[in-house]
């Protein structure tokens, strides 16, 4: 994945999964009627009812995509090399502030990271998007699902097991001291010829 090709495709990449459990999302390729929703939001969540999680469905089109990307990630990260792991949340439109920001999380020593990338125990990871609304349709579902755009949120976990505990809304995925997982956020495109995605790690504010 080149600069080039993901600033291309960012302009449109923000669509929400769902999983039946949970399908991935979707933006349409037209005229768009109305702004699609992400799967993390992009106003505070603590103003409006969060938004429960759910692992992706093993059998979504969508779920071998973001495995692999995050895989790559999880090894750029564990390099603890810029060169490597810097193009996955950016490249050259990462700020100098956040590049600093991840450098520190791959090295605090009260960072979720360290624990769950770097610990000598098995590493879990778990794949999340949005609970999926009953009120859907086969047909809405399918739809979904056939969509060129969309998010999803990786947590990696060092020890327990694949059950978690996970994030149960995107709140909770904010990198904070003493959470027991560390999570990233990824836009993913199969808009054009190349696949294309990109990596967010995101943190809370201190209060």
């Amino acid at each position: 994945m080149t600069d080039a090709a993901f600033a291309a495709t960012l302009p449109g990449m923000r669509a929400m999964l769902i999983s039946s459990a949970l399908v991935a999302a979707f933006a349409l390729s037209g005229p768009v009627v109305a702004a699609p929703t992400s799967l993390l939001p992009t106003a505070p969540e603590a103003a409006r009812p969060s938004s429960k999680l759910a692992p992706l469905a093993a059998d979504s089109a969508w779920t071998p995509r973001f495995a692999a990307a995050a895989d790559e990630l999880a090894r750029a990260l564990r390099s603890r090399d810029e060169a490597q792991w810097a193009p996955l949340l950016g490249g050259q439109w990462l700020s100098a502030a956040d590049r600093e920001r991840v450098r520190n999380l791959l090295g605090d020593q009260n960072s979720p990271f360290l624990p769950a990338l770097f610990s000598k125990a098995v590493t879990h990871r778990a794949i999340l998007g949005w609970n999926a609304s009953a009120s859907l349709s086969a047909d809405e579902r399918a739809a979904i699902e056939g969509g060129q755009e969309a998010e999803a949120l990786v947590c990696w976990s060092a020890g327990g097991g694949e059950a978690g505990p996970w994030p149960a809304t995107a709140i909770e995925a904010d990198n904070g001291p003493g959470r027991s997982y560390a999570c990233a956020r990824i836009a993913y495109s199969i808009r054009g010829e190349t696949p294309s995605w990109r990596a967010f790690i995101e943190q809370r504010e201190p209060a």
